[in-house]
């Protein structure tokens, strides 16, 4: 699994991660990219994001038109814009590397990737660079994954045939005049530009590009002229060497041979003082070791001692320790079971003064309804005694009236 993930890292299979980052060190998603882009802590190479301006991008008129501007004025101006840049980057470190992208898009447009020979001089570039300004605007300086400019660059604008334009999602690369690429990087931007000649070529030419390869051409027949006169100096210096270097090696062998006669004696003496000297010192070493024994068996018996003492020292803390927890087991034990029998003991008073007071209560009531059953009997009685006087007291009325009227019918 672990070799598949990474055999597919940043390729179009790589889910997780974004491959045109990985591989242009820009996307055009920016920050709204479904998937990860990968910011390195250091790296040889610094972006400055959309640094140049390139004035022969067409611009929309009034009139909807475009405009162009003179090709060959267009490359001067970059030229003097890619020495310029060039100048401050180099004081930094050795640059072994400097391209500008000539894209359209906004996550290309204009921008300087420098690659330098040393990670602490990008390191200490992009630092310096940081809330710089170039043309009235800030610079955007960070750390690029792109380390190979071979597989960022566009192939087919290499070859003049890519049929995006300046929206092409590759490097569009803007190449420099050969004189202006020798005078900055010397006799390696001569390997670099023979190496990718074959395949790559320059998009701008002159008009007048017959002209410039005749002059080149001479250029480059001068240089090997030059080159082998070097060479032939060179070797016939090494010839010259050669034979100083000989009659130096004879001299020496002599003077050796001379010496050694006379150095023989004195390393007989030497010899002899230094076995003299090293039976001395066999001696004094002996007896130093056996110095150092009796001190180790000495210094092994003390810590040995020193550890049966500190053994019994903490066994001894270990039971008194074992005895004191022991005991305040106990003693919680006790204070626990106490304070168990007073909450029984409360419990107990508690349920007494309960039932104590029921009991009371039961009795005020029995004899409260009792008290009220007797003065209802009584009130009953009290009445009734009471109706029948009434009763028979107007029955006696009732017969004195009745007896009245008889007698006075009985008058009549």
């Amino acid at each position: 699994m672990a070799e598949r993930l990474a055999s597919i890292f940043g390729t179009e299979k790589d889910k997780i991660n974004c491959p045109f980052y990985f591989k242009i060190g820009a996307c055009r998603h920016g920050e709204r990219c479904s998937r990860l882009h990968n910011k390195p802590a250091i790296s040889q190479t610094i972006v400055i994001f959309n640094m140049y301006k390139n004035p022969a991008a067409q611009i929309a008129n009034v009139d909807g038109q475009t405009l162009e501007i003179d090709e060959k004025e267009n490359q001067q101006q970059f030229e003097d814009f890619y020495e310029d840049v060039f100048d401050e980057l180099s004081r930094f470190g050795e640059v072994e590397e400097m391209n500008v992208c000539d894209n359209f898009g906004d996550h290309l447009a204009g921008n300087v990737y420098c690659k330098y020979y040393a990670d602490d001089d990008a390191q200490k570039s992009q630092t310096n660079l940081h809330n710089r300004f170039y043309a009235g605007r800030p610079l955007v300086v960070e750390f690029s994954p792109v380390t190979d400019f071979r597989e960022a660059r566009c192939r087919q604008f290499d070859a003049g045939e890519c049929s995006r334009g300046g929206y092409c999602n590759f490097m569009h690369l803007r190449q420099i005049n050969r004189d202006l690429g020798y005078a900055l990087f010397g006799s390696k931007y001569r390997r670099r530009y023979r190496r990718s000649r074959s395949s790559s070529r320059d998009r701008y030419y002159y008009d007048d590009r017959d002209r410039e390869r005749d002059r080149y051409r001479d250029k480059d027949r001068d240089y090997d002229r030059d080159r082998h006169r070097d060479r032939d100096r060179s070797r016939d210096r090494h010839h010259n060497k050669d034979d100083r270097d000989k009659d130096r090696d004879r001299n020496r062998d002599k003077d050796r041979s001379r010496d050694r006669h006379h150095n023989k004696d004195d390393r007989d003496r030497n010899r002899d003082r230094d076995r003299s000297r090293d039976r001395h010192h066999n001696k004094d070493d002996r007896d130093k070791m056996e110095r150092d024994r009796n001190h180790h068996h000495n210094r092994d018996d003390r810590d040995k001692m020193e550890r049966d003492r500190n053994h019994h020292n903490n066994k001894d803390d270990r039971d008194k320790a074992e005895r004191d927890r022991n005991h305040l087991n106990r003693d919680d034990r006790d204070r626990d079971q106490n304070r168990d029998d007073r909450d029984q003991n409360r419990g107990d008073r508690d349920r007494d003064r309960d039932q104590n007071r029921d009991d009371r209560d039961r009795d005020q009531n029995r004899d409260r309804y009792q008290n009220r059953d007797d003065r209802d009997k009584v009130e009953q009685r009290d009445r009734h005694h009471h109706y029948r006087d009434d009763r028979d007291r107007n029955r006696g009325d009732n017969n004195n009236n009745n007896n009245n009227n008889n007698n006075n019918n009985n008058n009549n």
